[in-house]
C-alpha cells in the first residue's frame, strides 16, 4: 500500500470516529437506577422542583430550561422561566407544547401520575431526589453529562464535594446537639433520618429526635417534642411559617431554658440543591452556638 493511500485511510478513519462520537448516545442513571439515555445534549428541558432548577443552572444548563414549576425563584435569572404548574399539579398540554427533550422530575404527590404519562409518551426523564448530600454534587454532575456542559459541572461538582468535606471535617468532633427540626407549624411537620436534612445534621454534629420516623415528612405532636426534650429547634423562615415562638410556652424544655429556639432559611435546607451547603454552614454554627451556652449555665 503507497504511503499517500495509507495516510489518507487514517484520516477517512479519523473522520468517521469523530462523527460517531459528536453522535454517540448519553446515557446516565437517575436517583431511581433508571437509564436515562439521549442521542444528544439536551436542548429544551422542563424542570418539575424548584431545587431540580438549581441544579440545572450549577450544571451550566440554566438557559435551556423551557419550562419551570412554580417556586423556581433561585438564581435571579429563574423567575423568568415560563411556569407548567406546580411540583403537585403540571399542566401537561403546556409541557408537550414546549417539545422538551428532557424533563428532570422530583416524584411528589399526585404529579407522578403525570410525569408516568409524560414517560410513556416517550420524552427521556430524569427523577432528580438527592437523599445524602453527596447525591447534590452527583445530580450536577451527571445533569452536566446530559447536557453536555461537563466543562461546568464538574468543577461545580468538585466545589460542592469540597465544600461538604470542608464542614465535615471542622464539626466532626464536636459534641452531640440533640434537635428538633420544625418545617411547618400548623400541622406541626418535621422531617424524618430519610431526608437529606438529617444527613446535614449529621455533619454538624446534630442529632435528628425524630430520625426513627418511617414518614420521610411526619405530623408530629407538640406532647411528642416536650417528651423527647431537644437541646436545640430549628423552625424555617420559609413563607413565614414554621415559627418557633410556639414553645417559649414551655420553659422547662431544654431548647427554651437554654434560648436555643433558632430560625434558619427553609429554602437552603429544604432544597436539595448547591444552597444545602450555606444552609448546612448556618445550622453548624447555630449548633455551635448552642454547644457554647452549655458552658454558661
Amino acid at each position: 500500500m503507497r504511503l499517500s493511500t495509507y495516510l489518507a485511510l487514517l484520516s477517512l478513519t479519523a473522520i468517521c470516529l469523530t462523527a460517531h462520537a459528536a453522535t454517540a448516545a448519553i446515557s446516565v442513571r437517575d436517583d431511581d437506577g433508571k437509564l436515562v439515555t439521549l442521542q444528544q445534549p439536551a436542548q429544551r428541558v422542563v424542570s418539575l422542583a424548584p431545587h431540580v432548577t438549581e441544579l440545572l443552572f450549577a450544571a451550566g444548563g440554566g438557559e435551556r430550561i423551557v419550562g419551570a414549576v412554580s417556586y423556581s425563584d433561585f438564581p435571579e435569572a429563574a423567575k423568568k422561566i415560563p411556569r407548567i404548574g406546580s411540583n403537585r399539579q403540571i399542566d401537561m398540554e403546556r409541557v408537550i407544547a414546549l417539545k422538551p427533550d428532557l424533563i428532570v422530575a422530583w416524584m411528589h404527590g399526585s404529579s407522578e401520575r403525570q410525569i408516568d404519562t409524560l414517560r410513556h409518551l416517550g420524552i427521556p426523564i430524569f427523577h432528580s431526589e438527592p437523599v445524602k448530600l453527596d447525591g447534590i454534587a452527583d445530580n450536577v454532575q451527571r445533569l452536566g453529562q446530559l447536557l453536555g456542559t461537563d466543562k461546568v459541572a464538574q468543577p461545580a461538582a468538585a466545589q460542592i464535594r469540597a465544600q461538604f468535606a470542608a464542614l465535615t471535617a471542622q464539626y466532626a468532633s464536636r459534641p452531640p446537639v440533640r434537635l428538633f427540626y420544625q418545617v411547618w407549624d400548623k400541622p406541626l411537620y418535621t422531617l424524618s433520618g430519610s431526608s437529606i436534612v438529617t444527613d446535614a445534621m449529621r455533619v454538624c454534629g446534630g442529632v435528628n429526635i425524630f430520625a426513627d420516623l418511617k414518614v420521610t415528612a411526619p405530623v408530629v405532636s407538640i406532647e411528642g417534642v416536650l417528651q423527647a426534650d431537644p437541646e436545640a429547634i430549628f423552625g424555617t423562615a420559609e413563607k413565614d411559617n414554621g415559627g418557633v415562638a410556639l414553645w417559649k410556652p414551655y420553659p422547662t424544655m431544654t431548647a427554651v431554658r437554654n434560648n436555643n429556639l433558632f430560625t434558619i432559611d427553609g429554602e437552603l435546607l429544604n432544597r436539595a440543591g448547591p444552597r444545602m451547603v450555606a444552609g448546612t454552614r448556618a445550622m453548624c454554627e447555630l449548633l455551635e452556638q448552642a454547644r457554647q451556652r452549655r458552658k454558661h449555665r
